[in-house]
Protein backbone atom coordinates (compact mmCIF):
# COMPACT_ATOMS: atom_id res chain seq x y z
CA UNK A 1 0.00 0.00 0.00
CA UNK A 2 1.29 3.32 -0.96
CA UNK A 3 1.84 6.43 1.38
CA UNK A 4 -1.62 8.35 1.45
CA UNK A 5 -3.77 9.16 4.06
CA UNK A 6 -7.48 9.30 3.01
CA UNK A 7 -6.51 6.61 0.05
CA UNK A 8 -4.50 4.93 3.06
CA UNK A 9 -8.29 4.23 4.51
CA UNK A 10 -9.38 2.72 1.26
CA UNK A 11 -6.56 -0.03 1.04
CA UNK A 12 -7.20 -0.54 4.74
CA UNK A 13 -10.64 -1.28 4.21
CA UNK A 14 -9.76 -3.35 0.86
CA UNK A 15 -7.14 -5.49 2.59
CA UNK A 16 -9.71 -5.96 5.09
CA UNK A 17 -12.31 -7.55 2.72
CA UNK A 18 -9.31 -9.71 1.32
CA UNK A 19 -8.88 -11.09 5.01
CA UNK A 20 -12.10 -11.39 5.62
CA UNK A 21 -12.47 -9.36 8.46
CA UNK A 22 -9.96 -9.31 11.56
CA UNK A 23 -8.95 -5.38 11.05
CA UNK A 24 -10.05 -2.51 12.79
CA UNK A 25 -9.05 0.88 11.37
CA UNK A 26 -8.81 4.37 12.83
CA UNK A 27 -8.14 7.89 11.34
CA UNK A 28 -7.50 10.63 14.13
CA UNK A 29 -6.96 13.85 12.60
CA UNK A 30 -5.75 16.78 15.26
CA UNK A 31 -5.45 20.30 14.05
CA UNK A 32 -2.37 22.35 15.09
CA UNK A 33 -2.84 25.45 13.24
CA UNK A 34 -5.35 27.25 11.23
CA UNK A 35 -2.60 26.29 8.35
CA UNK A 36 -1.25 22.54 9.79
CA UNK A 37 -2.49 19.32 11.16
CA UNK A 38 -1.50 16.13 11.87
CA UNK A 39 -3.33 13.17 10.79
CA UNK A 40 -2.67 9.30 12.12
CA UNK A 41 -3.89 6.17 10.84
CA UNK A 42 -4.11 3.18 13.12
CA UNK A 43 -5.03 -0.23 11.60
CA UNK A 44 -5.34 -3.36 14.04
CA UNK A 45 -4.93 -6.68 13.04
CA UNK A 46 -6.30 -9.92 14.95
CA UNK A 47 -4.34 -12.41 16.42
CA UNK A 48 -6.27 -15.09 14.02
CA UNK A 49 -4.99 -13.67 10.91
CA UNK A 50 -1.57 -11.95 11.50
CA UNK A 51 0.67 -14.48 12.09
CA UNK A 52 -0.27 -16.20 8.60
CA UNK A 53 0.13 -12.66 7.06
CA UNK A 54 3.54 -12.98 8.66
CA UNK A 55 3.77 -16.15 7.26
CA UNK A 56 3.31 -15.32 3.67
CA UNK A 57 5.40 -12.27 3.74
CA UNK A 58 8.57 -13.94 5.19
CA UNK A 59 7.78 -16.40 2.13
CA UNK A 60 7.39 -13.65 -0.38
CA UNK A 61 10.37 -12.22 0.41
CA UNK A 62 12.37 -14.90 0.54
CA UNK A 63 11.59 -15.98 -2.70
CA UNK A 64 12.05 -12.88 -4.24
CA UNK A 65 8.51 -12.29 -5.28
CA UNK A 66 8.78 -8.15 -4.57
CA UNK A 67 5.41 -7.79 -6.55
CA UNK A 68 3.83 -10.54 -4.21
CA UNK A 69 5.80 -9.06 -1.45
CA UNK A 70 4.54 -5.60 -1.99
CA UNK A 71 0.61 -6.73 -2.47
CA UNK A 72 1.28 -8.57 0.74
CA UNK A 73 2.98 -6.18 3.08
CA UNK A 74 0.87 -5.42 6.48
CA UNK A 75 2.55 -1.93 7.29
CA UNK A 76 4.94 -0.77 4.68
CA UNK A 77 4.93 2.53 4.89
CA UNK A 78 4.29 2.67 8.93
CA UNK A 79 5.03 1.57 12.05
CA UNK A 80 5.11 -2.40 13.24
CA UNK A 81 4.04 -3.39 16.64
CA UNK A 82 3.45 -6.97 17.51
CA UNK A 83 0.71 -6.85 20.18
CA UNK A 84 0.65 -9.76 23.73
CA UNK A 85 -1.79 -11.24 22.17
CA UNK A 86 -0.42 -12.28 18.70
CA UNK A 87 -2.11 -9.65 16.58
CA UNK A 88 -0.49 -6.35 15.03
CA UNK A 89 -0.81 -2.66 15.28
CA UNK A 90 0.17 -0.85 12.32
CA UNK A 91 0.57 3.19 12.85
CA UNK A 92 1.48 6.17 9.99
CA UNK A 93 1.65 9.37 10.95
CA UNK A 94 1.94 12.34 8.90
CA UNK A 95 2.33 16.29 10.34
CA UNK A 96 2.61 19.45 8.20
CA UNK A 97 0.70 21.87 6.00
CA UNK A 98 -3.48 20.74 5.02
CA UNK A 99 -2.05 20.60 1.04
CA UNK A 100 0.56 17.29 2.53
CA UNK A 101 -2.29 16.06 4.13
CA UNK A 102 -4.82 16.05 1.05
CA UNK A 103 -2.74 15.23 -1.73
CA UNK A 104 -0.81 12.63 -1.97
CA UNK A 105 2.84 12.11 -3.32
CA UNK A 106 1.53 11.91 -7.06
CA UNK A 107 -0.40 15.15 -6.21
CA UNK A 108 -4.20 12.99 -6.82
CA UNK A 109 -6.64 14.00 -4.38
CA UNK A 110 -7.17 11.86 -1.32
CA UNK A 111 -10.79 13.29 -0.62
CA UNK A 112 -10.05 14.96 3.05
CA UNK A 113 -10.65 18.75 2.94
CA UNK A 114 -9.65 21.10 4.97
CA UNK A 115 -11.01 25.17 4.54
CA UNK A 116 -11.13 27.97 6.58
CA UNK A 117 -15.10 28.54 8.51
CA UNK A 118 -14.18 32.52 9.68
CA UNK A 119 -11.76 33.71 11.72
CA UNK A 120 -9.33 31.11 13.69
CA UNK A 121 -11.83 27.75 12.77
CA UNK A 122 -10.59 25.23 10.75
CA UNK A 123 -13.51 22.76 8.62
CA UNK A 124 -12.18 19.49 8.27
CA UNK A 125 -14.02 16.83 6.42
CA UNK A 126 -14.50 13.26 4.89
CA UNK A 127 -16.76 12.51 1.68
CA UNK A 128 -17.92 8.79 3.23
CA UNK A 129 -18.17 7.47 -0.02
CA UNK A 130 -14.88 5.84 0.25
CA UNK A 131 -15.58 4.68 3.57
CA UNK A 132 -18.85 2.54 1.85
CA UNK A 133 -17.58 1.64 -1.61
CA UNK A 134 -15.03 -1.20 -0.78
CA UNK A 135 -17.35 -3.26 1.37
CA UNK A 136 -21.09 -2.23 0.76
CA UNK A 137 -21.03 -4.88 -2.72
CA UNK A 138 -23.49 -7.20 -0.25
CA UNK A 139 -25.87 -7.46 -3.58
CA UNK A 140 -23.01 -9.52 -4.98
CA UNK A 141 -22.54 -11.99 -2.95
CA UNK A 142 -24.23 -14.98 -2.22
CA UNK A 143 -26.10 -16.32 0.72
CA UNK A 144 -23.26 -18.31 2.21
CA UNK A 145 -20.42 -15.62 1.54
CA UNK A 146 -22.13 -12.75 3.28
CA UNK A 147 -23.23 -14.73 6.29
CA UNK A 148 -19.08 -16.04 6.58
CA UNK A 149 -18.54 -12.07 6.49
CA UNK A 150 -20.76 -11.06 8.53
CA UNK A 151 -19.28 -13.91 11.11
CA UNK A 152 -15.64 -12.70 10.17
CA UNK A 153 -16.53 -8.64 10.83
CA UNK A 154 -18.55 -8.72 13.67
CA UNK A 155 -17.18 -6.35 16.25
CA UNK A 156 -14.66 -4.62 14.16
CA UNK A 157 -15.29 -1.28 13.23
CA UNK A 158 -13.70 2.03 11.43
CA UNK A 159 -13.59 5.01 13.75
CA UNK A 160 -12.84 9.00 12.17
CA UNK A 161 -11.96 11.37 15.58
CA UNK A 162 -11.19 14.86 14.55
CA UNK A 163 -10.01 17.24 17.45
CA UNK A 164 -6.83 19.80 18.15
CA UNK A 165 -9.25 22.40 19.62
CA UNK A 166 -12.88 23.09 20.39
CA UNK A 167 -15.13 21.46 18.55
CA UNK A 168 -17.70 24.21 17.45
CA UNK A 169 -19.77 22.20 14.80
CA UNK A 170 -20.33 19.04 13.73
CA UNK A 171 -22.20 16.41 12.45
CA UNK A 172 -20.40 13.49 14.01
CA UNK A 173 -20.59 12.77 18.35
CA UNK A 174 -18.90 15.65 19.80
CA UNK A 175 -17.02 14.55 22.92
CA UNK A 176 -18.09 15.80 26.66
CA UNK A 177 -15.06 18.79 26.74
CA UNK A 178 -16.08 20.01 23.28
CA UNK A 179 -12.47 19.06 21.98
CA UNK A 180 -12.90 16.44 19.85
CA UNK A 181 -16.13 14.76 17.57
CA UNK A 182 -15.74 11.14 16.80
CA UNK A 183 -17.86 8.50 14.46
CA UNK A 184 -17.45 5.09 14.69
CA UNK A 185 -18.75 3.23 11.40
CA UNK A 186 -19.33 -0.93 12.65
CA UNK A 187 -18.14 -2.96 9.28
CA UNK A 188 -21.28 -5.38 9.63
CA UNK A 189 -23.16 -2.45 8.99
CA UNK A 190 -21.50 -1.63 5.85
CA UNK A 191 -21.85 -5.15 4.76
CA UNK A 192 -25.45 -5.29 5.29
CA UNK A 193 -26.44 -2.10 4.02
CA UNK A 194 -27.62 -0.54 7.03
CA UNK A 195 -25.17 2.23 7.32
CA UNK A 196 -27.04 5.47 6.85
CA UNK A 197 -24.48 8.25 6.70
CA UNK A 198 -24.42 12.00 5.55
CA UNK A 199 -22.76 12.87 2.02
CA UNK A 200 -19.27 13.79 4.64
CA UNK A 201 -18.42 14.21 8.11
CA UNK A 202 -17.05 17.10 9.48
CA UNK A 203 -16.09 19.12 12.02
CA UNK A 204 -15.00 22.82 12.60
CA UNK A 205 -12.28 23.17 15.02
CA UNK A 206 -10.77 26.59 16.72
CA UNK A 207 -7.55 26.76 16.69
Amino acid sequence: MTVRFYGKLAGALALTVALAGCIDAKIDVEVTSDTTAKATITQTMSAEIYPMIKASQAENKASDDAEAAAADDFCSDGTLTENADGGATCTITKEGAFADLVFDEEGEEQGMTFTSAGPGLVRVAFPTNEITKDLGQEEEMDAQTKAMMQQMFEGHAFTLKIGGGEVTDTNMTLAADKQSAETVIPFLDIINGTVELPEELYAVVRK
